[in-house]
């Protein structure tokens, strides 16, 4: 598991459906280092888990992480989740609840199924063995403004470091699996970012989602789409920072 810092505040850093551990933008290079450690476990099948067997599934996410988070003797931790990654970290509350300090979604999934329509499904779940649904999904949540080889960029960097079994699975548990019965009541504070770009997860689908589920939750939103560690990484780790330092969490 990729490790960045040397704080006494651990963070595992759940990645999102286009990620890995080293896909996380530019926010690595911006984050707090000594106050923070950040740790970046990987979905089977994505980075230098390629090749690795099922299930492809949000809860084995949580699962996976844990074991590592358990290799690495950790205690207790804070939990960033990005994209579908939100819903993981929601898995890894529920099974963990306990050790975890605080949670922070990033434009992410809730816990619950993901509701769509004809085409979008299509869209999404055509991605998997398309890269031009995979491109169209990128222009589609940075709000049409993001440059074609930027977007191009982060298609080839999610082929080149994702097996296609574990993007389709991804997408099939993050969309459809429901764990809101073992999330219960999420028991830790928790800040929720969307970009203002991105019209799939937005700061009023986070208070209609999220906030339902949480007593202590704040939903803020960034000048950004859906990637914010590439498009406002300043922004984003200072936001993180400033809510994971503050007397909230404990």
């Amino acid at each position: 598991m990729k490790k960045l810092g040397t704080g006494d505040h651990a963070v595992v850093c759940l990645h999102g459906w286009y990620g890995h551990a080293d896909g996380w933008g530019y926010l690595p290079e911006v984050v707090d280092t000594d106050s923070f450690t950040w740790y970046f476990p990987e979905m089977r099948g994505f980075g230098l888990r390629r090749g690795a067997e099922g299930p492809f599934t949000m809860w084995q996410y949580a699962k996976d992480a844990l074991a590592e988070a358990d290799a690495e003797g950790l205690g207790r931790f804070s939990v960033l989740g990005h994209s579908m990654g939100g819903k993981a970290a929601a898995a890894l509350v529920a099974q963990a609840p306990d050790r975890v300090r605080a949670l922070v979604g990033l434009s992410a999934v809730w816990p619950g199924p993901v509701p769509m329509d004809e085409s979008s499904e299509d869209l999404f779940f055509g991605a998997p063995g398309n890269p031009e649904n995979r491109f169209g999904i990128i222009d589609f949540t940075t709000g049409g403004v993001a440059g074609r080889s930027w977007v191009a960029g982060m298609v080839a960097d999610s082929l080149a470091t994702s097996d296609e079994a574990a993007f389709a699975g991804a997408v099939e548990s993050w969309v459809r699996d429901d764990y809101r019965e073992q999330f219960g009541r999420l028991p830790v504070p928790a800040l929720f970012l969307t970009g203002s770009l991105d019209p799939a997860l937005s700061a009023e689908g986070a208070r209609q989602t999220w906030l339902t589920l949480a007593d202590d939750a704040e939903v803020r939103e960034l000048p950004c789409g859906h990637y914010a560690t590439h498009e406002a990484p300043v922004a984003l780790a200072a936001a993180i920072e400033g809510f994971l330092g503050s007397e909230a969490v404990q």
